[in-house]
């Protein structure tokens, strides 16, 4: 009887999430980022009690949005806040002391504390879990690690709490990519998106028909729409049969419809707004590339997805990106001087062979990341 009351209470989790991605609360289920809700919910599966520490969007879901998967959820609302101007930093001041009593205080209940970083609330967390050297604590580095990459104090602060061994303890640090002189904390991770269930055969239409193209992401700056827009047209110029489609929103939606209307390029590039996981994987399936000229990234999730499906890459040689292309041996390194990367690409849509292998080589290597080798890796985390 000893021996089984033991077995219980090593196997019972109360599992606390610290994340600065904004929930909304619909009859009394958590919504939040489809991906990000997706991978939460394998790291919560077998634990008896989930508790979420995040800020609250009170506005309708959207498709982009999706609920939790426990029976066992309690959820802790805190301020959303930034520095970014002297009014936002004066608010801060009196907004962090709450926040950080709120995650100190699920911290110390907590059997398992997980960090989702970089950004404000994973720097409170990063901070807070000093405090608790004997909790078992992960964290998830969704951004660029690259120790040379130009990166904001406030990024490069969290990246040293989180390496430093002699004041964070028993934390296990995911990162993208490998690199060197890392602390022996830091592990090599990954993101899957499909099951082993979804692979199938991809057959591309001939280059020689039509060349297409999609962009999957936000329309902001940091991810560079726009030059993704540029190469197309000048292909288009070129007299190339060019299809462009892009997938998402935000900030430049609306100039990107007007320049694709003053500049006549509505035969070839489509802006089709956030849609769903089939006519995205539908999307893929039809392209033979796609581009990300993103400034900054951690795991490129649209690169990732459009290998599965044998697009591809075209993107920038930021964080593990270069490790996921195999350094241009499964896609091309944006040098981001377009007569440059124009001739990259070219090169390749003038060589079917060359293209076909490169797109086979995307499949072989991303099919490797399926969702049930992500649980597996997952779940030894949880519970080693």
């Amino acid at each position: 009887m000893a021996l089984f009351i033991y077995t219980l209470v090593i196997i019972k989790m109360k599992f606390l999430i610290i994340t600065y991605a904004p929930h909304i609360i619909e009859d009394n289920r958590y919504y939040a980022y489809a991906p990000y809700v997706r991978e939460m919910n394998l790291w919560i599966k077998n634990t008896d009690e989930v508790i979420v520490v995040a800020p609250v969007w009170k506005i309708p879901k959207t498709v982009m949005q999706t609920s939790y998967v426990h029976e066992n959820i309690t959820f802790h609302p805190i301020a959303a806040f930034d520095v970014l101007n002297f009014k936002s930093a004066i608010k801060a001041i009196f907004q962090i002391p709450a926040i950080f009593f709120t995650i100190c205080k699920t911290m110390r209940t907590a059997d398992h504390i997980h960090l989702r970083s970089p950004g404000n609330i994973g720097l409170l967390g990063c901070f807070a879990q000093i405090l608790f050297p004997g909790k078992k604590k992960t964290a998830k580095y969704a951004g660029n690690w690259d120790p040379k990459s130009v990166q904001p104090l406030t990024y490069r602060l969290e990246k040293y709490i989180l390496s430093n061994t002699f004041i964070t303890k028993k934390m296990q640090v995911l990162v993208y990519g490998h690199w060197e002189n890392a602390t022996k904390n830091i592990k090599p991770f990954f993101t899957a998106s499909y099951a082993e269930s979804e692979k199938t055969t991809v057959i591309k239409a001939s280059i020689f028909e039509k060349i297409n193209f999609v962009f999957a992401g936000s329309l902001v700056k940091g991810k560079d729409p726009m030059y993704a827009i540029q190469l197309v047209e000048k292909l288009y110029q070129k007299g190339r049969n060019v299809r462009l489609d892009l997938f998402g929103d935000g900030l430049l939606y609306k100039s990107i419809g007007i320049y694709i209307k003053e500049k006549e390029l509505s035969d070839c590039i489509f802006l089709h707004g956030n849609q769903s996981k089939e006519i995205l994987i539908k999307a893929y399936q039809q392209s033979h590339f796609v581009i990300l000229p993103s400034v900054s990234e951690g795991w490129p999730k649209a690169v990732a997805e459009g290998m599965f499906w044998g697009a591809i890459p075209i993107a920038t040689p930021v964080s593990c990106v270069p490790f996921m292309l195999d350094f241009g041996y499964r896609g091309i390194l944006l040098e981001m001087n377009q007569q440059l990367d124009l001739q990259k690409i070219e090169l390749i849509i003038e060589n079917e062979s060359q293209l076909m292998d490169k797109s086979r080589n995307c499949i072989e290597w991303s099919q490797k990341y399926t969702i049930e080798r992500f649980d597996e890796a997952i779940q030894k985390l949880v519970f080693p």
